[in-house]
C-alpha cells in the first residue's frame, strides 16, 4: 500500500469527474481521476444512441459576455480557457455525441488533468471510520484518500419490475438501424427522452409504435424540466394524434411474453380505462426505462444510502453522502437534491453543482474563504449588488431554486455578498445571524400552466404589486432567521430578463431591503 494519501480521489472521468478535476488542480491539491475507460467520456461514446445530443449549443447570442453566454451554452465545462468553449467545437444548435467526446478528451488533454484509465474501481472501503479511504481498482492497485469523489454518472440501466422484462430488448443494446424494424409492430415502454427518440427512429420503416408507460407525458416546455420530453424528440406525438397508426399508452405493463416465433404478446392495463387489460401483439420490444447508480463496489461499512427507488445517492446539501462522511458525489447522480425539478442531472446544471461542492471542500478542508464581496449595510448597495449578479450570472440562471446568492452580516457592521451556494445549506460560511438568499424561479405551479394558453392570465412587467404571480423566470429574495423563511421578495418577470428598471425592480427591492434589514452588530 503507498504512504501517501492524497486529498481527493474522483472515481469516473466523465464530464462531472473532469470538471472536478479542473477545479482541484488548479487549486494546487492532491487528486487523481480513476476511469474505468481506456478513454474520458465512456458514457457518450453509446449514449444518446442515436447520437444527437438535446444539450443546447446555441453558439450565436449577439452577447460578448463569457457569463451570459453560458446561459445558452449547456454543453461547455468550465474554464478560464477560452479553447476549452464548446462552441468552437461543433456549430449544430443539437450537436453529436462524438463532439462532445472529443471536447471532453481536449479537456484532459490541455488541462494536463491526473486521469488514471483502465482503472475500473472494484471496491471501496474504510477500515477506520476517522481515516482515510482505500479504493482497490480491478488490476489490484490501491490508492488511499481523505475524501473520495463519486461522478461515476448512472452507468445501470434502470429496469422495471415486469414479469418477462428480461426477454425483451435494452435501449443500451437494441439495432437503431431502422430497416430492422421494417412493417413491424414495435412496443417502446417509457415516455421520456429515450422513448422517444428511439420511437421516432422507427416512423419510417415500422408499421406500428406504440410507446407506452403508466405516468402522462410531461412536456418540457410547460414544466421548464429539460429533462421531460424535448420538442425535438417529440415528432412521434402528431403521428399519434393525426391518427398514423402509432399510438402512446397510458398504462402499466403488466406482463411481457415471448413467444415460439419470436413476436411477444404483452399484457397491458390501461389507466384511463380503470385498468382494462388488453393482450397485445407486438414483432419487437425495446425497453426505454432510463438508468440508476451502481453502488455495488462500496463495502459495507461505507456503503451510500440510496434514495427514489434506489436510483440515486442520498445527499446533504452538500452534495455528501447522508451516512458516509466524506463520501461526496457530483454530476448527474445527484439528482436527489433537484429531482425532477432542476439541472443537477444534466451538464449546464451540474457544472455549477461541481464548483459549489469544490468551493465548500476548499473552505471546509482547506480554509479558503467563500467567494464574495463586502457590502455596506445599504438597502440601495444591496438592491444594486442583486440586480446586477441576476442580470448576468449563468449559474442562478441555470441552478434555478438550487443554487442562491446570499447575503450575510460580517459581524463587522456591514455586509458579505456570497455567490452559489446550495440554497439549503447550513452552518458555515452560512452562519446562524440570519441571511438573504438571492435565487431565479420559475412562479408557483408554472409547471401546471401551458405558457401558450393565451386565455391564461398575464402579469404584466410594469405591474411590481403582481410580481409574486408571475409564473416565467425571475429574480426572488427571501430573508431568513434561524433557518425560517421570514419575507418574501419577488422581482417581476421581464421578456428579455433584463431587470434593470428603476421603477420596477430596482426601487421595490431597495424599499424591501429597508423594512427586512438584518441585524449588523460590531
Amino acid at each position: 500500500m503507498p504512504d501517501n494519501i492524497l486529498d481527493y480521489l474522483v472515481v469516473g472521468a466523465g464530464p462531472a469527474g473532469l470538471q472536478m478535476g479542473h477545479f482541484l488542480h488548479r487549486a494546487g491539491r492532491g487528486y487523481r481521476i480513476l476511469e474505468a475507460a481506456p478513454e474520458p467520456g465512456a458514457f457518450f461514446r453509446t449514449f444518446p444512441r442515436h447520437r444527437k445530443l438535446i444539450s443546447i449549443n446555441k453558439k450565436y447570442t449577439g452577447w460578448d459576455d463569457p457569463e451570459l453566454n453560458l446561459r445558452m451554452d449547456w454543453n461547455s465545462l468550465l474554464s478560464d480557457d477560452p479553447r476549452l468553449l464548446f462552441t468552437r467545437y461543433s456549430d449544430r444548435y443539437f450537436p453529436a455525441a462524438e463532439d462532445f467526446v472529443r471536447y471532453l478528451e481536449d479537456f484532459v488533454a490541455f488541462q494536463g488533468l491526473h486521469v488514471t484509465y483502465d482503472a475500473r474501481v472494484a471496491e471501496v472501503t474504510r477500515p477506520d471510520a476517522e481515516g482515510p479511504f482505500v479504493v482497490t481498482d480491478e488490476h489490484g492497485r490501491i490508492y488511499r484518500a481523505w475524501r473520495v469523489i463519486v461522478a461515476t454518472g448512472v452507468s445501470l440501466p434502470n429496469i422495471p419490475r415486469i414479469p418477462g422484462i428480461e426477454t425483451a430488448e435494452q435501449y443500451g443494446t437494441h439495432s437503431i438501424d431502422p430497416a430492422d424494424y421494417t412493417n413491424m409492430r414495435v412496443l417502446v415502454i417509457g415516455k421520456a427522452n429515450s422513448a422517444f427518440e428511439t420511437a421516432d427512429n422507427l416512423l419510417e420503416t415500422a408499421a406500428v409504435v406504440h410507446v407506452a408507460g403508466p405516468h402522462s407525458v410531461r412536456l418540457a416546455w410547460r414544466t421548464h424540466f429539460v429533462g421531460h420530453l424535448r420538442a425535438v424528440n417529440a415528432g412521434f406525438l402528431d403521428t399519434y394524434q393525426l391518427k398514423l397508426q402509432n399510438a402512446v399508452l397510458d398504462g402499466d405493463i403488466r406482463h411481457i411474453e415471448r413467444r415460439a416465433d419470436g413476436s411477444y404478446l404483452v399484457t397491458v392495463a390501461f389507466v384511463r380505462a380503470d385498468e382494462v387489460t388488453k393482450d397485445i401483439p407486438y414483432d419487437r420490444v425495446i425497453v426505454c426505462t432510463g438508468f440508476r447508480f451502481d453502488a455495488s463496489f462500496f463495502s459495507p461499512e461505507c456503503r451510500p444510502e440510496l434514495t427514489i427507488g434506489d436510483r440515486f445517492p442520498a445527499l446533504t446539501p452538500a452534495y455528501e453522502s447522508v451516512n458516509v462522511p466524506g463520501l461526496h458525489f457530483a454530476g448527474t447522480i445527484t439528482q436527489s437534491l433537484d429531482f425532477k425539478r432542476g439541472t443537477n442531472g444534466f451538464i449546464h446544471g451540474f457544472r455549477y453543482g461541481v464548483r459549489a461542492l469544490h468551493r465548500m471542500l476548499e473552505h471546509r478542508h482547506h480554509g479558503v474563504p467563500w467567494p464574495g464581496r463586502d457590502l455596506p449595510a445599504d438597502p440601495d448597495a444591496l438592491a444594486a449588488a442583486v440586480l446586477e449578479r441576476v442580470n448576468r450570472s449563468s449559474a442562478l440562471w441555470q441552478q434555478f431554486g438550487v443554487l442562491a446568492d446570499m447575503i450575510v452580516p460580517d459581524g463587522l457592521g456591514g455586509m458579505r455578498y456570497l455567490e452559489e451556494l446550495p440554497i439549503d445549506l447550513q452552518g458555515p460560511p452560512v452562519g446562524d445571524a440570519g441571511h438573504f438568499a438571492i435565487t431565479l424561479e420559475y412562479g408557483p405551479h408554472h409547471d401546471q400552466i401551458d405558457p401558450f394558453d393565451i386565455s391564461v392570465g398575464r402579469i404584466r412587467q410594469s405591474d411590481a404589486e403582481r410580481a409574486d404571480e408571475g409564473h416565467y423566470l425571475h429574480p426572488v429574495v427571501r430573508r431568513y432567521r434561524g433557518g425560517v423563511v421570514e419575507a418574501v421578495h419577488h422581482v417581476t418577470e421581464n421578456l428579455e430578463n433584463d431587470w434593470t428598471s428603476e421603477k420596477v425592480h430596482l426601487r421595490p427591492l431597495r424599499d424591501f431591503f429597508q423594512r427586512q434589514s438584518l441585524p449588523v452588530t460590531v
